[in-house]
C-alpha cells in the first residue's frame, strides 16, 4: 500500500508524516508537496519541510505547476480570474490542486493508495467535504489527527522548531492568501508591502477585487489608509489576537466591515 501525505508544509501535516511513518513505516511513504514561490513561501517553511523530511529519511515529492516562477497573482491574472467555475479560489486550482490530480494519475493507483490530510476534530466540514471529493474521484483518505493513537503532537519534540511565520500567522498559508480575510491582509500590509502591491496590481489587471464585502467589491487601494491608521494607532500585525477581539480594538480606530477570518486552503494545515 501506497501511503501519500499531503505534505504542505505546515505543523499539522508534519505531524500526519511522523504519525503515518510510525503506523506503517517509511518503504512506501510519499511526502507529497507543492513546491511555491520563494516570495509567497517563506524560507523557513522551505526549512521545515526539510528537516522533518531529513528526520524521517524520506524525500521530498514535488507536484508543482509546471511554471515554478509563477505565485498566486501571476496564474489569477494569466487566467483574468481570482475564482473558477462554483466559486472557489482559482490560485489553488492551478497552482495545487491540478499537479496534485496530474500526479496522482501517472503515479498512484486507487486500490493501492491511501491519501492523508492534516485535518483535525475540529474541522468536521472540511472531512467530510474532502473524503466526499476524493472517493467520489475514486481515491481513499484518512485523517491521522484523529487516530487515537497519534504518537506526535509536536515537531519541537523531536527538536524541530517549526516555522517561524507560526508567530504571526495561524496556518501555512501562502503569504497574501486569496481566500483570508481582511486581519491576514492587514499582516500583509504591515508586513509584506511587495506583495500588497502585486495583489493591488492583480486586481488592476483583473478587473475585479480580491475581497467582496456581501455583493460590493472592497479593493486594497482602497483598505490602505484604514489600514495606516491602524498601523499608526498600534494593531498588532497578528492572527493570534482572536478575531472579534482584533476587530473591536480596530473599530475604535477606524469603521470597517469584518470579512470572515483566514482559513487553510484545502491542501494545507
Amino acid at each position: 500500500m501506497q501511503h501519500i501525505v499531503c505534505y504542505s508544509g505546515g505543523h499539522s501535516s508534519a505531524l500526519v508524516a511522523l504519525d503515518v511513518a510510525h503506523r506503517f513505516g517509511t518503504r512506501n511513504l510519499v511526502l507529497l508537496n507543492h513546491d511555491m514561490h520563494f516570495s509567497v513561501e517563506h524560507a523557513d517553511i522551505k526549512r521545515f519541510k526539510r528537516d522533518v523530511a531529513e528526520h524521517l529519511g524520506v524525500p521530498l515529492t514535488f507536484a508543482s505547476r509546471r511554471n515554478a516562477r509563477q505565485d498566486q497573482f501571476d496564474v489569477c491574472v494569466e487566467a483574468q480570474a481570482f475564482k473558477v467555475g462554483s466559486g472557489s479560489e482559482l490560485c489553488t486550482a492551478r497552482l495545487k490542486t491540478e499537479p496534485f490530480m496530474e500526479w496522482l494519475a501517472v503515479n498512484a493507483s486507487q486500490g493501492e493508495s491511501v491519501i492523508y490530510y492534516g485535518f483535525d476534530a475540529t474541522e468536521p466540514g472540511r472531512i467530510q467535504r474532502r473524503t466526499g471529493i476524493m472517493g467520489a474521484l475514486g481515491w481513499k483518505t484518512d485523517y491521522p489527527r484523529l487516530w487515537n493513537d497519534r504518537k506526535h503532537d509536536s515537531t519541537e519534540a523531536l527538536g524541530i522548531p517549526r516555522p517561524c511565520t507560526y508567530g504571526v500567522f495561524k496556518h501555512g498559508n501562502c503569504i497574501g492568501c486569496l481566500k483570508a480575510g481582511w486581519q491576514h491582509w492587514y499582516i500583509v500590509y504591515c508586513t509584506r508591502p511587495d506583495i500588497w502591491l502585486k495583489a493591488q496590481w492583480a486586481e488592476d489587471e483583473i478587473g475585479h477585487a480580491i475581497h467582496w464585502d456581501g455583493d460590493k467589491p472592497v479593493y486594497l487601494e482602497d483598505m490602505a489608509a484604514k489600514f495606516a491608521a491602524m498601523q499608526a494607532n498600534g494593531i498588532p500585525a497578528t492572527e493570534h489576537i482572536p478575531h472579534q477581539r482584533f476587530w473591536a480594538h480596530a473599530n475604535k480606530i477606524i469603521r470597517i466591515n469584518v470579512l470572515q477570518e483566514a482559513l487553510p486552503c484545502e491542501c494545507t494545515s
